[in-house]
């Protein structure tokens, strides 16, 4: 899968794109994967049907030439709005944003109760852990213990 995954990110970011998540599905025969531009122009400058197709077909030829990776479907996607983030660069990119953050392991609160999700305003990155705003405190998120976040945006 690590493999997978770094001959995946190297062909994305030559293409001027990033890797932003991988899914392996179906025991492996199903490859979904994440992109965002590298440096989009603004907010409106989003990944489309064009930049997936681009991928797609490049990706295809470098899997097809790497005989020992099996699939059956490919396929490629924008990041969308409520995108994934692992990356310290991507807390960064969205500070000011909502995001949802899912612990693996619980952490203690003021009042004394343990908890494990989070829904806050994205206050930056320090020392490996990301700054979460909660009304009005800050949660300080170690990076290690993160399971899944994402953005969560309001309409």
């Amino acid at each position: 899968m690590q493999d997978l995954q770094a001959l995946i990110d190297k062909t994305v970011t030559q293409l001027g794109y990033e890797l932003v998540d991988l899914e392996v599905s179906n025991r492996g025969k199903l490859l979904r994967v994440f992109i965002d531009k590298v440096n989009p122009k603004d907010t409106k400058d989003s990944v489309t049907i064009d930049d997936c197709v681009l991928v797609s077909n490049q990706l295809g030829n470098v899997l097809t030439v790497e005989h020992d990776i099996d699939y059956d479907r490919l396929e490629i996607s924008s990041a969308g709005m409520d995108r994934v983030l692992k990356k310290p660069a991507h807390f960064m990119r969205f500070v000011g944003e909502r995001a949802q953050i899912k612990l693996r392991m619980p952490v203690a609160q003021p009042n004394g109760e343990p908890r494990k999700n989070f829904l806050g305003i994205l206050r930056g990155v320090e020392a490996e852990s990301v700054l979460l705003e909660l009304n009005d405190r800050i949660e300080k998120i170690a990076m290690s213990n993160i399971d899944k976040a994402r953005l969560s945006p309001q309409f």
